[in-house]
């Protein structure tokens, strides 16, 4: 047999063609060394440019300014805006919304403020309802026990003084204490009634027992005839104006006109 010819030896392998990455040691004293080759790094985040809210002089569109003062005024302007809408649409019908647009700010600038609307429909009773009651109870406190007169007269006086402060006054206890499903009638019957209605109804009772009012009358059917002689005709003034062509009857004269009709059908007798 024929021997074999011996072998070539093969190409020699091929040595990584990586390039050697130098890490500076600690000190940077030593010689340079291999290190493991690592994947490329992501590109570091921009930096994000400041924001306008962070600018001085400048709020984010929902916030109220620095400026306590300011911060004051929106409120007040909110509150003014949040009663014109409830006398002219009803606070059934009012939203955040109609209220920003009436009072030339946004709805999350409504909302920073008073959070709902049930929140905001309570701070305007609180603040702009309750503090007009407060007016109207002046001028019975004016009047001394037993005087009568001085006390009819002082409601009827108030009424009237109330109302031409303001004129909003009528059409918002029309619309939203006398018609069903009004948003105030129970602010009427837990929070006013017991300060003027039921306390005037009270002083009659004494007076009647006392021999110094019309024994025939009901003390709280009377109470229930003063508000319909007032605020009633207050309420429903453009319509009778209109009816009997009365522009020239004022506050004065319905106030006038009211205590006269009272005196003679209350058969008032002097306290002394």
């Amino acid at each position: 047999m024929k021997s074999q010819p011996p072998k070539k030896p093969g190409p020699p392998a091929r040595k990584s063609k990586l390039p050697a990455t130098r890490v500076a040691p600690a000190g940077g004293a030593s010689a340079p060394t291999l290190a493991s080759p690592t994947a490329p790094k992501s590109p570091s985040k921009r930096g994000r440019p400041p924001t306008r809210a962070g600018k001085e002089g400048t709020r984010a569109p929902g916030r109220p300014a620095a400026d306590p003062q300011r911060q004051a005024d929106q409120r007040e302007r909110m509150l003014d805006a949040s009663l014109q809408c409830f006398v002219r649409i009803g606070i059934a019908a009012t939203s955040l919304r109609h209220i920003a647009t009436e009072a030339g700010v946004t709805p999350a600038l409504v909302h920073y403020y008073f959070g709902d609307k049930s929140q905001l429909q309570q701070a305007v009773v609180k603040e702009r309802l309750l503090p007009v009651v407060g007016e109207l109870q002046a001028p019975l406190g004016k009047a001394s026990e037993g005087d009568t007169a001085a006390l009819i007269a002082g409601f009827v006086q108030g009424v009237g003084a109330v109302v031409e402060r303001h004129p909003w006054l009528p059409t918002l206890w029309v619309r939203e204490v006398l018609l069903e499903g009004g948003a105030l009638r129970d602010v009427l019957l837990k929070e006013v009634g017991p300060l003027v209605a039921k306390m005037m109804a009270g002083r009659f009772a004494q007076a009647q027992q006392a021999g110094r009012l019309n024994a025939d009358l009901d003390p709280r059917l009377l109470m229930v005839s003063l508000i319909g002689l007032t605020f009633f005709p207050l309420a429903s003034a453009p319509i009778w104006r209109a009816l009997f062509g009365a522009d020239d009857i004022d506050f004065n004269d319905l106030r006038r006109h009211t205590l006269v009709l009272l005196d003679r059908g209350l058969e008032l007798k002097d306290a002394n």
